[in-house]
């Protein structure tokens, strides 16, 4: 029988509530903006008056004997020896109502909870100015269990009660009532379940043993187990994670702040970075094995270990929480063109792009002047990518391996490592087939929209037919004087007579601008044949180049069909964003090399993948049509994703094979152009969409062996392949994350989709 984990175990209210004010049980969240309504807490004490379940506690044995003090803080701060896991939102409610103290809201005010009682209807209402008023409530239940306080609050009620009655209780009368109001204070009796798991659980037991036994199938959230679990261990830093997040929010308050145009951050983000910065680990788990002082790769604990780690994380904390390193970081972000958080579809992308930030300063020693424009760049390309969009952890941990080897110290190499992985994503591929591809969308939300945004403000572009900047309409502290946003260049009611009316084709992208209209346009629904002269024959030849270029119309768009001016229009913007991003640095980055030898010598990535064959087993030397999925499915990956390419006859090592043994299982025609066929039928019959427009076959030779080169641009729908058994029909969903390619499901795949292609 295996050994049990937990131990069944029950304790009064009252026992709770001095565990909790001694401090052997830990309940953090009493100084937590409190999530439950107060109805919800009144609710609470009304189903146990009547004496209904409500549910078990589950406690964790933190293994800190008793004394014990937490790491960096004063003496007096002791470890608990038991951590609230299930029930901190039922336990604050009921410590803040029978202790009278108070707890925070989530616009992080202070307040009390206050729950009235009516004695003759047996019933618990929330507290305001008219039950204040009415006699027949106890305005605040409060006072029962405050010492001294319960005598006085019945007679108080009873005297109120006969005021307004006007005539005196009965005695029998005042019996039942204060028979009534006894069983609330008992309440403090009231034996709670309790699950108590023992130290040897580790937090991954604990988490799937929450999900196993908690009633409505809730998960039990990362982020908030990791900052209960920082209550035990550190609580003062803790404490200064959630004080930076309240600053970040609240408005007006005196002094430097980290308030910002571009993110409310909270406590678990802050904490994210920070585990990043000093143990280059991208995931909040292992904040749990540093403050108990478990190796990271030997999963040895040793006391010496955890103070070690602790010391590593709390510089790193330091350097997060820095306002001149936070608001120069932001810079760099205003640098790349993005104003506000309206243009931010990734909080992940500003929180890892501020951890590189971090890494750059104060490991490799640039300065905030020389990290500006390559963080700008980094930003830019994470952003428009979604990088760390889906599987943002696994991303991250494989960039900060890219940092990870480089000499320390070593800023000009971190900056050209940066530059290679941006070059990587930003290929010509991207600019000429991905990024238009992208763009064939109507999301207001879209990633590739927000880029584009940021491009006319790096290049300080005007409004179309107007003069004022674009920027100054997107910049959150600047009011323009009356209000402009983008407008449809080919009016619905244009497209409505060439038979055009589904929204997405009439708002897409390409056919919105920022635009000014001259005053006797305002109301007009000419088609741009009509109207664009009459605009452009009162304007500056000089003004309408460069607006013409900055909005990216294509020559004589006026004139051309609809679609032809959309997929014109698409590559145009393409232009301008790269225009754009590559002003962002006076001298041009110094980007990955692009040939085949070279690139395989960089190893597999996010945008490099090798198969070491596509016909033929290098383990059973035979032919086997298995692998051929393989080819399918890393296209598809590259598809969904940002492009790639995928080298046949390299082995997972950058040992180059060739293809040699797979033209000798071609039956006809035993040759590249024989292979090349091979791979465009596979493709073609395989996957959801033609690929004659995304996919370049090519055949390199590389240490003196043929390989074959697919070079992948992303696309700008989502591509699904066939599955190896079963249904003919193109339903898997493949993508790229970091250096492998993973399948999407259910939500994670809508997820994905949305912020992906908008």
């Amino acid at each position: 029988m295996p050994p049990t984990l937990y131990r069944d175990t029950g304790y009064t209210l009252r026992h709770l509530i001095e565990n909790i004010e001694g401090g052997r049980i830990g309940l953090p969240d009493i100084q937590r903006p409190f999530v439950w309504s107060a109805a919800k807490t009144r609710d609470l004490f009304d189903s146990m008056y009547r004496g209904y379940p409500i549910g078990t506690l589950m406690f964790w044995e933190t293994g800190a004997e008793v004394g014990t003090r937490q790491i960096g803080t004063e003496a007096s701060d002791r470890a608990p020896q038991l951590l609230v896991v299930d029930g901190q939102q039922r336990l604050t409610a009921l410590f803040a109502v029978l202790t009278g103290r108070k707890i925070v809201t989530k616009s992080f005010d202070e307040i009390n909870v206050r729950i009235a009682f009516h004695p003759e209807d047996q019933t618990f209402e929330v507290a305001d100015a008219a039950i204040e008023r009415d006699a027949h409530f106890i305005p605040d239940i409060t006072a029962l269990w405050a010492r001294g306080g319960y005598k006085p609050t019945v007679r108080k009620f009873f005297q109120r009660l006969e005021h307004a009655s006007g005539q005196a209780l009965s005695d029998a009368a005042k019996d039942e009532l204060e028979e009534r109001i006894d069983r609330v204070r008992d309440l403090h009796e009231f034996r709670f379940q309790v699950v108590e798991l023992g130290a040897s659980a580790d937090e991954e037991q604990v988490a799937d043993i929450f999900v196993r036994i908690n009633s409505e199938g809730v998960k039990l959230n990362q982020s908030d187990f990791i900052l209960t679990l920082m209550s035990v261990h550190w609580e003062k830093g803790r404490r200064q994670l959630e004080d930076f997040s309240r600053a970040a929010v609240i408005a007006g308050l005196p002094g430097s702040s980290p308030r910002n145009a571009f993110l409310d951050p909270r406590p678990d983000q802050l904490l994210r970075v920070a585990v990043a910065v000093a143990f280059r680990r991208a995931r909040l788990q292992h904040v749990y094995s540093v403050l108990r002082g478990k190796d990271l790769e030997t999963g040895k604990v040793t006391v010496a270990r955890r103070q070690e780690q602790f010391d590593r994380l709390a510089q790193a904390h330091t350097k997060v929480l820095d306002l001149t390193s936070w608001h120069e970081f932001f810079q760099c972000v205003t640098t790349a063109g993005f104003r506000s958080r309206k243009m931010i579809t990734s909080d992940n992308a500003l929180l890892y792009s501020y951890t590189i930030w971090l890494i750059g300063r104060h490991d490799f020693g640039l300065a905030a002047d020389e990290l500006r424009p390559v963080i700008a760049r980094w930003f830019f390309m994470a952003h428009a990518t979604g990088r760390y969009s889906n599987s943002p952890e696994s991303q991250m941990e494989f960039d900060l391996g890219r940092i990870g080897s480089l000499p320390h110290g070593d800023g000009r190499a971190f900056a050209v490592e940066l530059d290679r992985i941006i070059a990587a994503n930003f290929t010509g591929d991207y600019w000429d087939i991905s990024l238009p591809n992208r763009l064939d969308t109507s999301s207001s939300r879209s990633p590739v929209l927000f880029a584009y945004q940021a491009a006319l403000n790096i290049l300080d572009a005007e409004i179309l037919c107007g003069n004022q900047r674009i920027r100054e309409l997107l910049d959150p502290s600047v009011k323009p004087a009356k209000g402009i946003d983008r407008d449809n260049l080919f009016h619905p009611k244009t497209l409505a007579g060439l038979g055009t009316t589904d929204r997405r084709q009439v708002n897409a992208i390409a056919n919105m601008a920022y635009v000014t209209w001259p005053a006797t346009e305002m109301t007009n629904t000419d088609a741009p044949h009509d109207y664009w002269p009459r605009i452009t024959d009162a304007m500056d030849p000089a003004v309408l180049e460069r607006q013409v270029r900055w909005h990216a119309l294509p020559v004589g768009w006026e004139q051309l069909d609809y679609p032809t001016f959309l997929e014109r229009r698409r590559q145009l913007i393409a232009r301008v964003v790269r225009e754009a991003f590559e002003s962002l640095t006076e001298e041009q980055p110094a980007y990955i090399p692009t040939a085949p030898a070279d690139i395989i010598a960089a190893g597999e990535s996010q945008s490099t993948e090798f198969k070491a064959s596509a016909r033929w087993n290098v383990y059973t030397q035979q032919a086997d049509k298995s692998l051929r999925h393989n080819i399918v499915k890393a296209v598809c990956g590259f598809l969904n994703g940002e492009g790639g390419n995928l080298f046949i006859g390299v082995a997972d090592d950058s040992t180059v094979l060739g293809i040699e043994n797979d033209l000798t299982t071609l039956e006809r025609q035993a040759s590249v152009d024989g292979y090349e066929l091979f791979v465009r039928q596979l493709l073609d019959s395989s996957l959801s969409t033609p690929t004659a427009s995304t996919v370049r076959v090519r055949f390199p030779e590389v240490s003196a062996r043929i390989v074959c080169q697919i070079s992948v641009a992303g696309a700008g729908r989502p591509v699904f392949a066939k599955p190896t058994k079963g249904s003919n029909e193109a339903t898997d969903f493949w993508v790229r994350v970091g250096n492998a390619t993973k399948q999407l499901h259910g939500d994670d795949l809508l997820r994905y989709q949305e912020e992906h292609w908008g």
